[in-house]
């Protein structure tokens, strides 16, 4: 599965911990690919494409839709994601790392960015709707900011891009109060969440002991545990399997490999202890789960 920074650009991906802030209008580069943005990955890195004109069939992981606009198309980290245009499709492709938007004392950052990337998925919109108009104004300013002269480390593209993040948090949490009210009221500590989850996102595959995570954040296991607990239901440990889980559905479906060589690329040294592991937490054997999602063509 090709895995870009920039989709079509050479070179390897952002590294772990490393920073990365990008805007550039969907036509910029989808016109270079005939409307068509084949099946790929962003290790690391956080996107959200907004269609301001237009449409476009999206498949992210496993599902298939299309959106109309004006919709965002939120695609986590390690998300296998493709689309195809309508012609002349306008709005903006917004990439960047976590490091920059939760850096420092910003737990409303933290938050944002747990809400809006829970999971991927596409919000739609209502054009007249004032939030709808903010949304597009604040990520028109980030690009007009991005592409000026001299603004190379300056803060102001990174404020726009943490407002924007807010604010598609703020419609996110909205649309799941309305659906959920019992549940409208914010966790605390989503920051430090959204650390650890950043955490398990580099180095998923090198299968971390949740002690490590936890040295990495200043916490103690238990107080880890407590933690994902608090945000998800499930200990530390499981947060970080179904990360993993995650990973081994996307290249069974999307990587013609033998489920062996995929099992030492995911990091187990035992293909039958990676079998075992899958059907645990998929009910199937990693080759019949394959069949049963054979990826699109």
């Amino acid at each position: 599965m090709p895995a870009f920074a920039l989709y079509g650009e050479p070179g390897d991906p952002v590294p772990a911990g490393g920073e990365m802030l990008h805007i550039e209008p969907i036509q910029s580069r989808s016109r270079l690919y005939h409307w068509e943005i084949d099946a790929h990955v962003h290790r690391g890195l956080y996107q959200v494409v907004w269609v301001q004109r237009g449409h476009a069939d999206v498949d992210l992981d496993e599902s298939h839709g299309r959106c109309d606009a004006p919709a965002a198309i939120v695609i986590p980290p390690g998300v296998v994601h493709a689309f195809r245009f309508a012609p002349e499709t306008d709005g903006f492709v917004l990439t960047m790392s976590p490091r920059s938007l939760v850096e420092g004392d910003l737990p409303a950052a933290g938050e944002a960015l747990h809400t809006l990337f829970a999971a991927p998925r596409v919000l739609a919109f209502d054009a007249q709707a004032p939030d709808t108009q903010r949304t597009a104004a604040l990520l028109d300013a980030l690009l007009a900011e991005f592409r000026a002269p001299g603004t190379a480390g300056a803060p102001v593209p990174v404020w726009l891009a943490r407002a924007a993040v807010w604010r598609l948090a703020q419609l996110t949490a909205q649309a799941q109060r309305d659906a959920r009210p019992e549940r409208g009221r914010a966790r605390p500590h989503r920051a430090l969440f959204a650390r650890f989850l950043a955490l398990v996102e580099a180095h998923h595959l090198e299968h971390w002991p949740v002690s490590r995570y936890a040295s990495q954040l200043g916490l103690s296991p238990a107080r880890l545990n407590r933690l994902a607990r608090a945000e998800t239901g499930l200990s530390a440990q499981a947060v970080v399997h179904d990360r993993l889980l995650r990973e081994a559905c996307r290249r069974l479906v999307y990587v013609a490999a033998p489920v062996s060589r995929l099992a030492f690329e995911l990091g187990f040294d035992d293909p039958a202890y990676f079998s075992r592991f899958f059907k645990r937490g998929t009910g199937l054997a990693p080759s019949a789960y394959r069949e049963r999602h054979a990826a699109p063509h």
